[in-house]
């Protein structure tokens, strides 16, 4: 995108609130300002061609990474590449934590702020699975190709266009992998980065999501728990009338079905899903043990906590009736375990860094989505840190299916826009 062409589009979009989004917003003459002192800018335009003509190694890139599985707990091996990345992107002070997030940072000519730019590396397929890529077109298929390996190459050339174009910002810009977003991974690597005693990060943005329009800026919390029924097990006619872990699990799923409706049917958008169950040796054994994996979600932490609520009463009055009910035998015990907790976080529309995103999206001539999603941002929004979640450029679809697919339809606008909104948070040295 030719700089005219961004300062036309710039004035040419309404500045009134958009009714296809979400949520609602208006854009401060302030802020559209700011995007139109740094799309003036010539460096940021020699920025642009670069991102540009970075596009085929970008491609190479995708694919080296993309090919090396990185599961929850298990990036080590794509952290270590990433790191080597960006040091030949030009950082100098890179490392990998201790958790296994591999951060780059890049100094500014003040040094009293700290903006992160991150994408998470780890997928949620298994370490055994075919990572693969394989063409169709211009169509590239893998497992987590999209989701989020583009998002770490829209980072990775963000760096390489800064770099090029010789920007300086005023605040320190940390360039950063982390691990820990997918599954029971429960944000580990943000948690670690935005625990207590860790050097602050100021504001973050973070690259993972589709379309070029979205922008999430509020968190979708979760509660995540296994919980197993435990009992003495016997043979299926021989200890008929003992406790059964599996039927106590019925209970709870059913009992818990039933009563989350109150829940969920009323106000802010809350859902749960029984996503796993297992236990049992055989067809007629009566099992030991019954268990099942359970995720309930929404934006507000207050029906968060009641579905939460609702859970764990349908799992005790479960165990009791299945305890009632028995003829013979011991009492059948439960363990609920969190396994993952990721907290819901109010957005605010008018925030700075959320109006700089709007803004900067606007300017190529984009309508902006405002949403809530669950994502790394989730954390430090809640706690009161300015972040949001932006797009990694181009389309995709089959995200968390093994016939996930990505294609590069005008992908660097994606990495353009991520661009000009880091550099107003990291404020450019112009």
């Amino acid at each position: 995108m030719r700089i005219n062409t961004a300062l036309s589009l710039l004035f040419a979009v309404a500045i009134s609130a958009n009714a296809q989004s979400e949520f609602e917003y208006a854009i401060e003459d302030s802020y559209r300002l700011a995007i139109e002192n740094i799309l003036s800018d010539e460096k940021v335009q020699a920025a642009f061609d670069r991102i540009q003509a970075l596009e085929p190694r970008s491609h190479a890139d995708l694919i080296e990474l993309t090919e090396i599985p990185a599961p929850p707990f298990g990036e080590e091996n794509r952290a270590a590449r990433y790191a080597e990345l960006l040091l030949e992107a030009g950082l100098e002070d890179v490392f990998i934590d201790e958790v296994g997030n591999a951060i780059g940072r890049r100094p500014g000519t003040r040094g009293d702020r700290v903006v992160a730019y991150s994408a998470h590396l780890d997928t949620v397929f298994p370490i055994e699975t075919d990572v693969s890529v394989r063409f169709d077109g211009d169509r590239l298929y893998a497992p987590g190709i999209g989701d989020n390996t583009r998002g770490l190459i829209t980072v990775l050339t963000v760096l390489r266009a800064m770099e090029h174009a010789q920007i300086e910002t005023e605040a320190d810009i940390w360039f950063i992998g982390n691990v820990g977003e997918e599954g029971l991974g429960d944000l580990s690597g943000m948690k670690h980065l935005f625990r207590e005693g860790a050097d602050p990060i100021d504001t973050i943005l973070v690259v993972d999501g589709g379309e070029s329009s979205r922008i999430v800026f509020g968190g979708v919390g979760s509660h995540r728990y296994r919980v197993t029924y435990r009992g003495p097990g016997g043979h299926s006619w021989g200890a008929f009338g003992l406790a059964n872990p599996q039927h106590a699990l019925g209970r709870a799923i059913a009992l818990f079905d039933q009563s989350a409706l109150s829940v969920t049917r009323e106000g802010e958008k809350t859902s749960y899903n029984i996503g796993r169950i297992g236990g049992g040796t055989s067809i007629n054994s009566i099992p030991f043990e019954a268990w099942m994996e359970v995720d309930m979600r929404s934006g507000s932490q207050t029906k968060l906590d009641e579905i939460d609520a609702v859970f764990q009463a349908a799992v005790q009055l479960a165990l009791e009736q299945e305890n009632t009910d028995r003829d013979d035998g011991p009492e059948l015990s439960v363990e609920v375990a969190r396994v993952g907790t990721r907290p819901a976080a109010q957005g605010n529309s008018n925030a700075q860094l959320v109006q700089h995103a709007l803004a900067a999206t606007q300017a190529f001539g984009i309508e902006p989505e405002l949403q809530i999603s669950s994502t790394d941002a989730n954390l430090p929004i809640s706690k009161g840190i300015p972040a949001i979640t932006m797009s990694r450029g181009g389309i995709g679809g089959g995200a968390h299916s093994l016939d996930e697919w990505w294609e590069n339809e005008d992908g660097h606008i994606g990495i353009q826009i991520g661009l000009v909104t880091l550099l107003a948070e990291a404020i450019m040295v112009q």
